[in-house]
């Protein structure tokens, strides 16, 4: 991938990124997650990570989102009315935001004048024999207690979704 098709898929993924804090409906910040997740994906895909965008798409944008949206759907959320800001977190939030934009560019400028070059990817990354071994063997106790901490978001979700009698 060239240095310039890197910067407009980096920025397109910050946009719909920012869209998922921004948007005040529900439904449309969750679009905005699964743009961004997309782009993500595609992300995988320059980096030679088939199995790993192909994760990422039918795992996150796809079954997560649907779970997403069904909660959206269950629990009847709304646009949030948010109440006017006083005038103090105004002026925290102006001089914050230009504080990482501050530091933000000084960051940009400073990566310029390092080299820029291709990184070393090993032919083995993205594999789903390189997958399977990180997450079998180096990673079991993540993995498990993930599908325990799934497991507890369904129950949680059920108990929640049922009326009491």
């Amino acid at each position: 991938m060239s240095v310039a098709a890197f910067y407009v898929l980096a920025a397109l993924t910050i946009a719909a990124a920012l869209g998922v804090v921004i948007l005040r409906n529900p439904v449309h910040c969750a679009m905005s997650l699964v743009a961004a997740l997309f782009l993500i994906a595609i992300s995988f895909m320059s980096l030679q990570a088939h199995l790993v965008a192909a994760l990422q798409i039918i795992v996150y944008a796809g079954a997560v989102m649907v779970l997403f949206l069904f909660v959206i759907m269950l629990l009847n959320l709304q646009t949030e009315t948010v109440p006017e800001a006083h005038v103090g977190q105004k002026i925290v939030g102006v001089v914050a935001a230009a504080a990482v934009a501050f530091l933000l560019s000084r960051t940009i400028i400073a990566g310029k004048m390092a080299v820029i070059r291709e990184p070393h990817i090993n032919p083995e990354f993205g594999t789903t024999q390189a997958v399977a071994r990180m997450l079998f063997r180096e990673h079991v106790v993540a993995f498990e207690l993930t599908s325990l901490l799934l497991l507890v978001a369904v129950v949680g979700a059920v108990v929640l979704a049922r009326r009491d009698r």
